[in-house]
């Protein structure tokens, strides 16, 4: 049977790839397609779906500031759409209950309260995934969107443990002493080294460390691997450690989308439900395009974030499965959140996919907010006289940054992706602010090019040069510009694509640590004209 999903998924996946689809809704659909063949989801595809979100969290995790969930529009912002979007789905379940919808009948409104606040998530799930194909994790959006659903897995934590009576232990005391391990954790990741130690202890980190400690404890599992993610997220390898589970995580979120699928027995009455619950999506996504556009976000990033939560989460399918068993919902009911947050995944992938273009299309008729006016992590960039920008500080674009300032003076401005890293230039005397210049809000966001002379493209990441390239290229930038890579193949695609140099980083890097050698140990050789190596 397993081998059954795996080639359903496979199929199914490729045929969404190829028609600009993501890949899970392929999945998806290949869930529907195994039910509805007398196909059921078993333990072992629901282990493996367990395990991936708990791996997708613990890499959130690493990614993740504290500093985020503290800011007023993340915590407020969240709370005030749960308790909005809560009412709104209860009055219009009491509307329709009133219209006579006949599996709306017998359910008291204590139980539409609790249906509509089930529908008032959105999926971390889908949204990370979304984000992590357009490369937008670390677009101001992005950041705000996974803030909001971090605080709904707050949220969830919170009603999990209301709702069933389940008191955490005693000993859940005790966790308030893990930030007493970090440097623990931090010198044992020193050690893991970057091979397939750095995996399995990744491993250990989120399954053991967070989600089995928790566990034990009585608090959810999946919280656990959050934190303990939250914890590593300062250590310099923290990216190394959530790329090198990046495939591990993707392999095992096709079954979290496959047992979705699968757990849908669509009925009737049950399909009905879901097509009135997809009808009110859009106002779910209008509150939350309302409220974070309050804080004075542009509408830009109000508009994509909108977009990234645009659908209903698979908390719902808990939530539902919970009050099913406790008898305070029908069986239909979780067949229609079921079909209602597979279905809101189909619509928001080609939204998500769209979303730059739907703001192009819009941006005319949606009243933005003036720049002084703009939420400090939404303000617009100005590269004021500069006339280098160097984007990527790392140690290519430091040394180079130092190698220009010395020959042309206060010029230059550095654009490096870590805030952390740009105070620490900034400390050491370099004019470098914080952006991610392989996303195309940065690019929204930055208001003239018009001083500068020179861009070097000093990334590590290929792709985000040529992206960087391509950007300076719509906006008629007008300079010279260099890039650095790693292949010969991949400077001749640079060339091609208009750049004015590149330098292939391995090549430079030898010829470098030769002139360092020559200036700063000034060896004394015997020349001998005849001398021939064989």
């Amino acid at each position: 049977m397993e081998l059954l999903f795996i080639i359903a998924a496979f199929v199914m996946g490729f045929i969404a790839l190829k028609i600009n689809l993501p890949p899970l809704v392929g999945f998806l659909l290949a869930g529907f397609g195994l039910h509805a063949l007398g196909f059921q989801s078993n333990d072992a595809l629901e282990t493996f779906a367990d395990l991936g979100v708990t791996l997708l969290l613990f890499s959130i995790g690493l990614k993740l500031d504290i500093k985020t969930l503290l800011a007023k529009e993340i915590w407020l912002g969240a709370t005030l759409h749960n308790v909005f979007s809560t009412l709104f789905f209860t009055f219009a379940l009491l509307g329709l209950k009133l219209l006579g919808i006949n599996m709306l009948a017998n359910i008291e409104t204590a139980q539409l309260i609790l249906f509509g606040f089930a529908l008032s998530f959105s999926s971390t799930v889908f949204a990370v995934k979304a984000l992590q194909e357009k490369g937008e994790m670390n677009a101001t959006y992005g950041t705000l969107a996974i803030g909001i659903l971090v605080m709904q897995d707050i949220f969830a934590v919170v009603f999990l443990t209301a709702s069933t009576g389940k008191i955490p232990e005693i000993t859940a005391l005790a966790l308030f002493a893990l930030p007493l391990f970090r440097p623990l954790f931090f010198k044992l990741l020193d050690w893991a080294g970057h091979g397939e130690m750095l995996v399995l202890y990744g491993i250990f980190l989120a399954l053991v460390a967070g989600a089995g400690t928790f566990e034990l404890v009585g608090m959810k599992p999946d919280l656990g691997a959050l934190i303990l993610g939250m914890l590593l997220a300062g250590h310099a390898k923290a990216s190394e450690l959530s790329k090198s589970l990046f495939n591990l995580k993707e392999v095992l979120l096709i079954c979290f989308f496959l047992n979705i699928g699968l757990s849908a027995a669509p009925t009737i009455s049950g399909l009905g439900l879901a097509v009135i619950l997809i009808l009110l999506l859009p106002v779910k996504g209008f509150l939350y395009f309302i409220i974070i556009n309050k804080f004075k976000f542009r509408v830009r990033t109000s508009l994509l974030a909108s977009l990234t939560l645009f659908n209903y989460s698979e908390f719902g399918l808990i939530v539902g499965g919970l009050a099913f068993k406790m008898g305070w919902l029908p069986a239909d009911t979780l067949v229609a959140i079921a079909i209602a947050v597979s279905i809101s995944f189909i619509i928001s992938a080609p939204l998500n996919n769209f979303g730059h273009t739907i703001y192009q299309r819009s941006r005319h008729w949606l009243k933005e907010h003036t720049a002084e006016r703009l939420n400090p992590m939404d303000k617009l960039i100005n590269p004021g006289r500069a006339q280098i920008l160097i984007l990527g500080m790392g140690r290519i674009g430091s040394g180079a940054y130092d190698e220009l300032k010395e020959k042309y003076g206060d010029i230059i401005l550095g654009i490096e992706l870590r805030e952390e890293s740009a105070k620490q230039h900034q400390e050491l005397g370099r004019n470098v602010i914080s952006g991610d210049a392989t996303d195309p809000d940065f690019w929204e966001r930055i208001l003239s090019t018009s001083h500068v002379k020179l861009v070097l493209l000093a990334m590590p990441n290929h792709q985000g040069n040529q992206f960087a390239l391509e950007q300076l290229q719509t906006r008629n930038y007008q300079g010279q510009t260099a890039a650095i890579a790693a292949y010969n193949d991949q400077i001749d695609g640079l060339i091609e694509q208009g750049v004015d140099a590149a330098f292939n980083i391995y090549h430079e890097a030898g010829s470098g640590f030769a002139r360092h050698v020559s200036e700063q140990l000034d060896p004394q050789f015997n020349h001998h004209k005849d001398y021939i190596t064989h």
